[in-house]
């Protein structure tokens, strides 16, 4: 009979919990509603999930929700639609609850650190010639390139970016590198302006390219073309 009771009380107290949530929720509904009562208000896109960076503007759909907001907290520029965003990614998070506006999203390019108007090209190396397998997307290199005929060496390029490193099969490497080294070639790409993709280009036709780890506090000065006459002195 105790126990019978018990149960009764606490099926009372569930019901009652439930009726109370539901009245809440009714008074805030209605709080709205006549807070919104005799304001102008305007469709806005609200972010409901959040956006990585990067995330490109076409996946975003399913994270947002249009909503209705006074126009005098509607954020300037807030967007109705995806379409003005075509062809641009998160520049940074987006989270829940902010308003969607073009000012959020940036180019592809920009968005990996890319300055406008370069060019991105894309080496197969071995390891070995991309330090050891350990480049990663966001490393900053120089590039340097030898000739057999006549036999020359020298450091063409500084601090390019690497803007994506792959195996032959298409699968990304991960940062931070670990394990051992990847046995196939890398497809390593790089981000350069017009004349310095020519010389990559050329460097990876006729002879043969080294990419080396180059911070930007690494020292430049120094370099020449190297023989092995030069090597030898």
């Amino acid at each position: 009979m105790i126990r019978r009771q018990k149960l009764i009380g606490i099926v009372a107290s569930v019901l009652l919990a439930a009726v109370g949530t539901g009245l809440l929720v009714a008074y805030v509904r209605s709080a709205e509603d006549r807070a919104l009562k005799g304001e102008k208000t305007v469709d806005v896109l609200v972010v409901n999930n959040t956006i990585p960076k990067g995330t490109k503007a076409e996946d975003i759909t399913s994270s947002l929700r249009m909503e209705q907001v006074p126009v005098k907290i509607a954020t300037k520029d807030a967007l109705t639609s995806t379409s003005p965003l075509a062809g641009k990614v998160a520049a940074v998070d987006l989270l829940p609850g902010e308003q969607l506006v073009s000012t959020r999203f940036t180019s592809p390019a920009e968005a990996q650190g890319i300055a406008a108007g370069m060019l991105q090209v894309t080496v197969a190396l071995e390891p070995v010639r991309a330090l050891g397998g350990q480049l990663r997307k966001g490393d900053s290199v120089g590039v340097t390139v030898s000739f057999n005929d006549p036999e020359t060496t020298h450091l063409i390029l500084h601090k390019v970016r690497v803007t994506d490193v792959r195996t032959s099969d298409g699968a990304t490497l991960t940062t931070p590198a670990s394990g051992p080294a990847p046995a196939a070639s890398l497809l390593v790409t790089l981000a350069v302006d017009a004349p310095s993709m020519e010389k990559v280009v050329f460097g990876a036709e006729h002879g043969r390219l080294w990419l080396s780890w180059e911070p930007k506090e690494a020292n430049e000065s120094g370099t020449k073309v190297q023989t092995k006459a030069g090597v030898n002195l």
